[in-house]
């Protein structure tokens, strides 16, 4: 069967073409949304985005099953075979699938059609699907549970997705058949019948079950989407109460990350007013002073852990809470949620991987002076290969999940509305080609330098109808930080938007016409774990500018489970430095826009601000966090800071030391 499924992968992909589903949105009981995806592929990448995009399609994410062979080729029980069965072939397409769309990538569609049509064709007549043996244990291969719940709702995304390209209409009778084998079968197996993963990331199933009764209008879906809500950990009590952060190391940080969006995704069915506040109590509040990175995200290494800026943060993490957060953001399409994931995207993701999108850390520091193979007080390690560079170094998960991140971003980057308009609320070079209202097609450019610049353009390249206009609404985010934003439309200004307002903008458009936004950036300063300061401008977190010596290394013997070489990173540069308010001052340097951004050598904006050597301040375990409050700071001195997504060695929790005036 399967090969017989292989056979009409190029029929499919010349029939899939770019036709247009219908746009999305909640049917009742479900509560109205304002915002719905457009199909994949209608955003392309450009500038700056549309290079990291290229770099993950020649490096790992393209290549994956070159590089990656013993999971990912075709003896992958995904596939038929009898290999790898659980979480990481469904990891990697569902990264690759949304890449290859995006880029229209004949090849990368290629591939990822492979694993969907094998995935069409495991189904059972009981509408079970995918791997269903459990195979003998494999070192480096994951063969057992091979029918757990966990790796099906990774999936069922990736079929999702492919939906969302081609209109194919096996997926969604696919889906149906499974979820009424879930029905009958989550009674007597619930999710946590063979991992317990699938409890804790039960969201990710609801969301699907909302998804297709949208499409489809199954009355059993709710009733289904209540059973997994009940199965699933209590996420909403779990943030409303804040335990889990003041005592934290009973939950694990990717798992967060997942269950995050789940109060949202099951308040649109329950119409609960404390589903819908729960993240946002957790996020804004218990989290601040506990657990609370300031990339974003939180420690956790694996388990959630207390904000030291030495803790680690797996690059799991960093992948699974954007994608619960652009869930949370389309359902609510409030600015908060915009503000936090471009907070994660454009700090966090670049960090942890290399500019060739060849080697990944499996945990990074806020505080990282050096990624080396010694020990580091971490609550889970893997041989002390935690925070090198390599493939497999760390744990395997991450290799596999690590692409999701800006192939997802650039999905969200347009939102379609209910009145036949557009709306844009996080911000990256792209364009967008979409149906508007009176059933007429535009096409929009966003030309920006965004997150490092504060101006985007928005230019109206095309419209398609008979009037060759088009009158529908455009809708755009003012980020909650910047004061001063500017608003024009051809040249004359649309008002004085307040921060975290979303702006309406109405007109008969037409081919040629063009929006300026400017988001002025203003220095900040927000205080984490034991007073640490750390500084921002507009969406970018700033770290110390450290040199950075690159050597590779090999592995040897047992020790090849985490790849043959991996890569070191040291530096001479001195880092202990403190900032001390009463003499604070800054220069803001841009340079020349590059065609990739996230490196230290060519970091478009440098920031040189006062501050004083830190003498005591030594490497313990990897630096010690140096508490606040002593009057033990050495002499004035000038640091340079670059966007914390830019560096792979850095300081971005200060010490903060308050001096007697002279």
């Amino acid at each position: 069967m399967l090969k017989k499924a292989v056979c009409c992968i190029a029929s499919l992909l010349f029939a899939a073409g770019a036709q247009a589903q219908p746009y999305l949105f909640n049917r009742a009981p479900l509560e109205e949304v304002s915002y719905a995806e457009l199909p994949l592929g209608a955003i392309r990448p450009e500038g700056w985005l549309k290079e990291q995009l290229k770099r993950q399609a020649d490096g790992l994410t393209g290549h994956l099953d070159e590089i990656y062979p013993e999971v990912m080729g075709p003896d992958n029980a995904w596939l038929g075979g009898e290999g790898d069965a659980w979480e990481r072939g469904p990891y990697w397409l569902d990264g690759l699938l949304p890449l290859a769309y995006q880029l229209d990538d004949a090849a990368l569609k290629e591939k990822a059609q492979v694993w969907v049509e094998a995935m069409l064709a495991s189904q059972r007549e009981d509408g079970f699907f995918g791997p269903s043996e459990d195979r003998s244990d494999v070192p480096g291969l994951q063969r057992g549970n091979a029918q757990d719940w966990w790796p099906r709702m990774v999936a069922l995304k990736v079929l999702k997705q492919y939906y969302m390209a081609t209109g194919d209409e096996r997926v969604p009778e696919m889906m149906d058949r499974y979820f009424h084998y879930q029905a009958a079968t989550l009674p007597h197996k619930p999710l946590d019948h063979w991992t317990d993963w699938g409890k804790w990331r039960g969201g990710d199933n609801l969301m699907m079950v909302y998804w297709l009764y949208n499409l489809n209008g199954d009355r059993m879906l709710p009733s289904l989407g209540e059973w997994i809500h009940q199965q699933t950990a209590p996420w909403t009590g779990y943030f409303r109460d804040g335990f889990i952060f003041r005592e934290p190391g009973d939950v694990h940080t990717v798992n967060l990350a997942h269950g995050l969006k789940e109060p949202i995704v099951h308040n649109q069915f329950a119409h609960d007013g404390g589903e819908s506040i729960a993240p946002v109590e957790a996020l804004g509040g218990h989290m601040g002073k506990t657990v609370a990175f300031p990339t974003g995200l939180w420690a956790g290494d694996e388990m959630l852990q207390m904000g030291a800026p030495t803790r680690g943060s797996e690059l799991c993490t960093a992948v699974e809470a954007m994608f619960s957060l652009e869930e949370i953001l389309r359902i609510t399409g409030t600015p908060f949620w915009a503000d936090y994931l471009e907070r994660v995207a454009y700090n966090a993701l670049p960090a942890q991987i290399d500019p060739a999108f060849m080697t990944r850390q499996y945990y990074q520091q806020v505080n990282q002076v050096a990624c080396t193979r010694e020990h580091r007080d971490f609550s889970t390690i893997h041989g002390d290969t935690d925070v090198v560079f390599g493939t497999l170094t760390g744990y395997p998960c991450c290799l596999s999940n690590m692409h999701q991140g800006w192939p997802k971003f650039t999905q969200n980057l347009w939102y379609a509305l209910p009145d036949g308009g557009l709306a844009a609320l996080v911000y990256a070079p792209c364009s967008v080609t979409a149906k508007v209202a009176d059933d007429a097609q535009v096409r929009i450019s966003e030309t920006t330098d965004y997150p490092f610049r504060d101006k985007i353009t928005i230019r109206i390249e095309e419209v398609k109808s008979a009037a060759k206009s088009a009158s529908f609404p455009l809708r755009f985010r003012i980020p909650t930080w910047s004061e001063g934003a500017e608003v024009k439309v051809n040249g004359k200004s649309s008002g004085s938007p307040h921060p975290g307002d979303i702006i309406i903008l109405q007109k008969e458009w037409r081919k040629g016409d063009e929006i300026t936004l400017v988001f002025p950036m203003h220095l900040e300063t927000e205080t984490y774990y034991e007073g640490a300061c750390s500084v921002y401008r507009g969406p970018l977190l700033y770290a110390l500018k450290m040199e950075e010596k690159w050597t590779e290394k090999p592995f040897a013997g047992d020790d090849l489970k985490y790849g043959r070489t991996y890569w070191e990173i040291t530096s001479s540069s001195p880092w202990n430095y403190c900032l001390v308010p009463q003499e604070s001052s800054c220069q803001v340097k841009e340079s020349p826009m590059p065609a990739f951004p996230w490196t230290a050598s060519a970091a478009p904006v440098t920031l040189t601000i006062s501050a004083r050597t830190l003498p005591g301040w030594k490497v313990v375990d990897q630096v010690h966090f140096n508490r606040n409050g002593l009057d033990d700071c050495g002499e004035k001195t000038k640091i340079e800071l670059i966007p914390y997504g830019c560096t792979k060695l850095r300081i971005a929790s200060f010490p903060v030391r308050w001096v007697k005036e002279e």
